[in-house]
């Protein structure tokens, strides 16, 4: 396990993206938690959110997959 995915940077605080928001790069859409340093994930490709890979809380692996974006 590398880190832990989280939606929202806490549990009362907005979720960072949702399925069918428009996004582009540099936007942030999600944290990784990981030795207790909260890392943000940027996307790098614009483009419309389909679909969120991992549950928030979930534990994650490098270069797992964790949203799937149709590109524009």
């Amino acid at each position: 396990m590398i880190g832990t995915f989280y939606r929202a940077a806490g549990p009362e605080k907005p979720l960072f993206a949702n399925v069918g928001d428009e996004i582009a790069p540099g936007k942030v859409l999600c944290i990784v938690e990981a030795m207790k340093l909260f890392n943000e994930i940027e996307s790098e490709v614009s483009g419309k959110i389909v679909k969120i890979l991992v549950n928030d809380a979930q534990p994650v692996e490098f270069d797992q997959p964790l949203f799937l974006v149709d590109p524009s």
